[in-house]
């Protein structure tokens, strides 16, 4: 049994005769009568009572069968349309998780970007730890993350969207900014308001100030950069945060940008998916836009250093070009 017998067959019910059903069904009126006859073969029942030429009327089995002809035909057009809009990208979803850093100040931009070309498109963020994104990529429970750090499974494609350096944060009231610049040396009686994560800039942090020999005193220890970012508005001490993070306290005069000689740390962020062929037509979407998002910060991060704006460092947010595992 066929969706094309059972086309003909309701067809041929609703239009009442051959030569409107052949036409409908863009048959000739013989492959019409023929594909009954099979369809009524392969059944074992006759569906249409032929007694009467003129009219046809239909018989028990046909009246069940056509139905459930009726169902299955228009289950297939619904199926079909379906398929349709996750093709042309009127239907569909992603699902991203990142950091929280990445989840507050990177994210949104893309995904502003994306809704507006793709508003039909469902957009879920999920906010994880870094280390955790990759099982959630293997566990098909996201469909893209964004990373810290570059991983090195070979299940998973890795391509650099943002290079963000670490700057020195403190209250516009606070001594330290009124200096040109400050040491690590200059830190050891400073109260610092640090971060209970333990990652890669937390140990270079760590190695910077022992080879300076330069004990940092913390006065507490908070869960995310946003309660760090208040508390060192509120000049109860200084800290260490990504300049992506801080953009917006800086550019308002709430922060300041203190330049810091005996620590660099430049970390990159990274959009990393699953290494296979086998992506959603939302998820291909997203990563060509999230390719001109990433170009477009670049020259607007480009002419903000070339205007020399204050209170910003460099930031530095490169094309999605770069090497892909």
């Amino acid at each position: 049994m066929e969706l094309m017998q059972l086309e003909m067959f309701v067809a041929m019910v609703e239009e009442g005769n051959f030569h409107r059903a052949a036409e409908r069904v863009c048959r000739t009126q013989p492959a019409l009568s023929m594909a009954l006859r099979k369809l009524e073969d392969e059944i074992g029942a006759t569906l249409l009572d032929r007694t009467t030429r003129t009219a046809y009327t239909l018989t028990d089995v046909g009246e069940l069968l056509y139905g459930r002809a009726k169902r299955m035909l228009e289950l297939r057009d619904e199926t079909s349309l379906a398929l349709e809009k996750l093709r042309t990208l009127r239907s569909g979803s992603i699902r991203i998780g990142a950091n929280e850093s990445a989840c507050l100040h990177l994210l949104p931009q893309f995904v502003l970007a994306f809704h507006k070309q793709h508003p039909n498109i469902e957009v879920e963020i999920f906010r994880h730890p870094s280390h955790e994104l990759i099982a959630e990529l293997r566990q098909h429970r996201i469909d893209f993350g964004i990373l810290a750090f570059r991983p090195d499974e070979d299940d998973v494609e890795a391509t650099p969207i943002m290079r963000d350096e670490m700057t020195l944060i403190a209250s516009p009231d606070h001594p330290l900014t009124r200096r040109a610049r400050v040491h690590v040396r200059d830190l050891g009686a400073q109260r610092f308001i640090g971060l209970n994560l333990r990652d890669a800039f937390a140990r270079r942090t760590a190695e910077a100030f022992k080879k300076h020999r330069t004990v940092v005193s913390i006065l507490m220890k908070v869960d995310t950069f946003e309660e760090m970012k208040k508390l060192v508005a509120m000049n109860l001490g200084i800290a260490l945060a990504p300049l992506m993070c801080v953009r917006e306290e800086l550019d308002r005069g709430e922060l300041v940008s203190v330049p810091l000689d005996g620590l660099h740390y430049e970390r990159t962020l990274w959009l990393v998916r699953r290494n296979t062929d086998a992506h959603s037509y939302a998820a291909d979407a997203f990563a060509h836009l999230a390719e001109q998002v990433a170009r477009e910060l670049a020259s607007r991060e480009a002419l903000r250093q070339e205007h020399n704006s204050p209170a910003t460092g460099p930031v530095r947010v490169v094309s999605l070009n770069g090497p892909r595992r």
